[in-house]
């Protein structure tokens, strides 16, 4: 019979086991943003155009909000560290595939891969995380999640500019293969070492899970404004009502199934259910802030590109950095102060956002920014740990995936959302129905940008009056 660790080798572990999962949360973030800094080398390296590069971003994401609750349920039965693995593995191959990739199908194909590996690290490493902290502890674990995540978002900018200037646009995805491979190794350590999870032999839903990613694709192509121009209205419409039954089919296989992939019933715990809608509106908005500012910045105020990348550290920056510290508070005086804080800082940017002028200072732009990362670092942080605390431990998996899920469609909700109004409000002010946002007529483009975060200030309402119906222990 084996003896358990020891209190020595146990603290090793889980001090193994917390390094192992911001490696892996890390990476996430700079396969994401890596990216992002070469699309117009790879579209030109691939001979595509934008639309069809943008399907390289898309199915990641895709794979990120379809496949997070799916992954994070597979690691509730069994075991995170076994999922876990499994996504860095698929992450290290994945990576060295995409840089072998000789056509855009290629890489859409295996950035797909890519993303069922990033779903599988971000709901299993941060489960990870939470449990390897002493109870009471989940803030401070939230906070370096969110920390490590940020870092990746930090780090996957200049990391990709420096590789595509020194080397190639393949050198970004071979650069992704060592790390994985690393945190695959440490993983089979950990695992190996450390007290077995309890087997929980349930099957597995895999129509729920198969509905769920329909879901994902069809809300995808349902927010997707290339794909909303080419479909046409008519088709936009049947899509919706396609989107719609299969909801109803969703939420109705689960309540019926024995072991769903979804426990509906974790929505009956106040925490979660107003959590999760506080949490989709603060990302609804930081995705139109955070998509729209550029343009004001380039277009309109007419700041190099280089100079708008280095504006755009200040909240990656202040998020990473206030992150822990919002965990640790939460873990001392509880969420409920540190959402308000969150959100009333975030209304703050956009009162800004809503009177700025074609002829403001570039650092007003700067200041929204900033407060951006400082309230997104207090709501997060603070929601995901009241969150994950409010339920028993077997559903942190699950719960852990819906959360990288709402991040996702919330980031996905507020670009289409904040295109949608800025044509709305461009159109109202130039008096054309058919006139599409052209930040060169900079004095209505600003007047409907203005609008636009009126609307996010409005919005932002909700997950204020969600964090008041948390208890100030929670």
């Amino acid at each position: 019979m084996t003896s358990p660790p020891s209190t020595h080798s146990g603290e090793n572990i889980r001090r193994l086991v917390l390094i192992n999962s911001v490696v892996g949360v890390t990476i996430a973030g700079i396969s994401t943003r890596v990216f992002m800094i070469s699309v117009p080398t790879l579209a030109s390296a691939l001979n595509t155009d934008m639309l069809g590069i943008s399907w390289a971003l898309i199915v990641y994401q895709m794979a990120g909000i379809g496949l997070g609750v799916i992954c994070g349920r597979l690691g509730d039965i069994h075991g995170h560290h076994k999922t876990y693995g499994a996504g860095m593995w698929v992450m290290a191959v994945a990576s060295l595939l995409c840089g072998f990739s000789q056509n855009i199908w290629q890489l859409v194909l295996f950035r797909f891969l890519q993303g069922i590996g990033g779903a599988a690290i971000q709901s299993s490493g941060r489960t990870l995380a939470f449990k390897a902290m002493p109870a009471g502890s989940e803030g401070k674990a939230q906070g370096l999640m969110a920390m490590s995540h940020q870092l990746g978002f930090f780090l996957g900018p200049p990391i990709g500019g420096l590789i595509i200037d020194l080397v190639h646009w393949r050198g970004i995805f071979f650069f992704l293969f060592v790390p994985s491979l690393a945190g695959a190794a440490m993983c089979m350590m950990t695992g190996r070492a450390a007290i077995a999870e309890p087997a929980r032999p349930q099957p597995i839903d895999y129509r729920g899970g198969l509905l769920l990613f329909a879901l994902t694709v069809l809300a995808t192509l349902l927010l997707d404004q290339k794909v909303a121009h080419i479909a046409g209205g008519g088709n936009q419409l049947f899509l919706a009502l396609i989107f719609l039954a299969a909801l109803w089919y969703f939420l109705r296989h689960e309540k019926k199934v024995q072991s769903p992939l979804i426990n509906l019933s974790i929505f009956s715990v106040k925490v979660f259910s107003y959590g999760s809608v506080g949490l989709l509106f603060c990302n609804i908005n930081q995705g139109l802030s955070i998509f729209i500012t550029p343009f004001y910045l380039q277009e309109v105020l007419k700041i190099s590109p280089t100079f708008i990348g280095t504006i755009f550290l200040v909240p990656s920056v202040l998020s990473m950095v206030l992150s822990p510290v919002s965990g640790a508070l939460t873990d001392r005086i509880g969420s409920r102060m540190l959402l308000i804080t969150g959100v009333l800082v975030l209304m703050a940017s956009f009162i800004i956002g809503a009177n700025l002028r074609s002829d403001s200072h570039w650092l007003l732009a700067a200041v929204l920014l900033a407060l951006t990362g400082i309230g997104s670092a207090f709501f997060n942080t603070a929601s995901q740990a009241a969150m994950i605390r409010a339920l028993p431990k077997e559903h942190w998996g699950t719960a852990i995936g819906i959360i990288n899920g709402i991040f996702g469609l919330g980031q996905m909700l507020g670009i289409s959302l904040s295109g949608i109004f800025l044509t709305l409000a461009f159109r109202y002010y130039t008096g054309n129905p058919a006139a599409t946002p052209d930040p060169a007529n900079g004095r209505l483009f600003v007047a409907a940008m203005n609008l636009t975060y009126l609307f996010a200030l409005a919005l932002a309402v909700i997950p204020l009056l969600t964090s008041t119906k948390i208890k100030k222990s929670e």
